[in-house]
């Protein structure tokens, strides 16, 4: 290599093509009908183009991970290096991921646009604002909260009950100090003082709703059914009742449509919405996803966190809505998070360790028990990382092998697509392989929403059962009294590990799932268990990612990655 060690070095050294060259190696054609560039090296796709797209025959691969660890997976990067390696081997492929959040930008996690030599560039725009469309729908959310608000000055007409209205405010950062806030605190005579909060915008329903919309239309249906507080005698009360819909969706207008950029090595990369997979349902919007299949022959995309918290929830929720389904799941593993899951402490992943490594296996023994659940072809992807031993590998190799499923060692942060070909030749023949007849879902829409909740902490998390009190019992029976009982479940908690417990790790079994809280989205067509001490609103950490981050003499960002 040249010498290049930081990612975002690696990114600024990427010759980027003009979007619109980038856009014509998927026959999108060079006018102001199909796309409106945003600057030289993004562009926003047209809704006029899509909509006369036809469909074709495409391949889906969902790419998702082991259990998260500290010691890094690198799931985007194995979904940018899949899609690259396609492309080298002459299949045409897309890459749809999430936009990046800048709650975990500033905080702990960092960027999200891949590294090292399987990126989407332009890196630092992809991180920081992008084309403003997490600032949209933090808008349209808060313009709700402002219409609620305001409804309760001039009168009430609608009788809403104070003490319970759903809709909090949002903003895309983590801060703790505004999990719980008191508003209406000013002497003006119509003001009624009440309990308010923030969650980040990444889990709003606003956001949900956004990714799970097919068109223009869609989305302000859906935002109309918005679920905004109860009366006294319990009766829902919906955004549409405030005429909210409307304005909010005029604020979405350019924000739906997805946006295109392109991987260092200039294939087309969709990056559009962004949910998190730990407090909401993880997957980029069904609009992009729907518009890289009718564009290519291979669309590879992500799912958030683990197989546990994302790949179900793709495959239970998005699938649902969007009735579609992958032809091939792509389960990425590090040697380095396999042996943490053994025991080791991140100080010491550098030193070979055969038996922690053979401890960690069961977690990604899980994952692909539970992939096969609902039917499907899989492939594990070990991403490769220089201080991995030819023992430790072939350890996974074997182990993969037993489990009868296929492995690539993959080599697409140091080499780019080239290091991913193996996966990409295992994808295809897997893609050939797979029976769209056998695909299955957990559960089925009749299944009342308790039992939803228990059968995937049974059959996903590996739990005796769940835990719950009569308050949840009380939130439950209100939802399914107004309607909802046939919406699919989406569990908010920790990605460390399957309990409730971030710090057991491994493949814990025999626990019980706690369920604090039972939320209705009724805009996005899902219902949210909260379990445990997962916040919708995160904190920053003692040191937050940005203490380090400036502007040098230069001008040009530090810190960020």
């Amino acid at each position: 290599m040249s010498g290049v060690k930081s990612d975002i070095e690696i990114a600024r050294k990427a010759k980027m093509k003009p979007i619109g060259k980038v856009l014509a190696k998927i026959n999108i054609p060079d006018n102001p009908v199909s796309f409106s560039p945003m600057g030289r090296h993004i562009a926003k796709l047209n809704f006029e183009y899509m909509d006369k797209l036809k469909e074709k025959k495409s391949n889906l691969i969902l790419v998702t991970a082991i259990t998260p660890t500290p010691a890094g997976e690198g799931k985007t990067t194995t979904s940018v290096g899949l899609s690259d390696g396609l492309n080298k081997i002459g299949k045409k492929s897309i890459v749809c991921l999430r936009e990046p959040s800048l709650g975990p930008s500033f905080g702990m996690k960092g960027g999200a646009a891949g590294g090292g030599y399987a990126q989407v560039v332009p890196m630092e725009q992809i991180n920081l604002h992008f084309t403003g469309d997490f600032h949209a729908i933090t808008s349209a959310h808060n313009l709700l909260s402002a219409l609620i608000d305001n409804h309760i000055y001039w009168g009430n007409k609608l009788n809403i009950d104070t003490e319970n209205i759903l809709w909090k405010r949002v903003v895309d950062l983590n801060d703790r100090a505004l999990r719980s806030i008191k508003i209406n605190l000013g002497k003006l005579k119509n003001n009624i003082p009440r309990d308010d909060g923030f969650d980040i915008t990444v889990a709003s329903e606003v956001m949900a709703i956004f990714c799970l919309s097919n068109n223009l239309k869609d989305l302000e249906n859906k935002i109309g059914n918005i679920t905004i507080a109860y009366t006294k005698d319990k009766k829902p009360i919906y955004a549409k009742d405030l005429k909210a819909q409307g304005p909010m969706t005029v604020l979405l207008k350019e924000a739906i449509r997805p946006n295109v950029t392109q991987t260092l090595e200039n294939n087309p990369a969709i990056i559009h919405g962004g949910p998190f997979a730990n407090i909401a349902h993880g997957c980029n919007s069904i609009i992009a996803t729907k518009t890289a299949l009718k564009l290519s022959e291979y669309v590879v995309t992500e799912a958030g966190f683990g197989a546990d918290l994302g790949a179900e929830k793709f495959l239970d929720i998005k699938c649902r809505k969007a009735e579609i389904q992958p032809n091939c799941v792509v389960i990425v593993a590090t040697i380095r998070a396999l042996k943490m899951h053994g025991g080791v402490e991140k100080e010491n992943l550098k030193k070979e360790n055969l038996e922690a490594l053979k401890k960690g296996l069961p977690n990604l023994e899980r994952h692909i028990k539970n992939v096969k659940k609902f039917g499907l072809e899989l492939v594990v992807a070990i991403n490769h990382f220089i201080t991995d031993t030819d023992k430790e590998v072939k350890i996974i190799e074997d182990y993969c092998t037993t489990l009868g499923v296929k492995v690539s060692l993959c080599t697409h942060w140091s080499d780019g697509g080239k290091g991913a070909k193996d996966l990409a030749k295992n994808v295809v023949e897997a893609c050939k392989k797979n029976n769209k007849e056998n695909f299955k879902y957990l559960y089925k829409d009749e299944t009342s929403i308790l039992k939803k909740v228990e059968i995937i902490a049974k059959e996903i998390y590996g739990a005796s059962g769940i835990e719950f009190d009569d308050k949840v019992k009380e939130q439950v029976n209100i939802i399914e009294k107004s309607g909802f009982s046939k919406y699919p479940v989406c569990i908010a908690k920790t990605q460390y590990s399957f309990s409730t417990d971030p710090k057991l790790k491994g493949a814990p079994s025999g626990h019980t799932l706690p369920i604090r809280e039972i939320r209705l989205s009724s805009g996005a067509g899902f219902v949210v268990a909260i379990c445990g001490s997962i916040m919708t609103m995160p904190g920053l950490p003692r040191i937050p990612a940005a203490d380090s981050i400036k502007l040098n003499k230069k001008g040009d960002i530090e810190g960020l990655f």
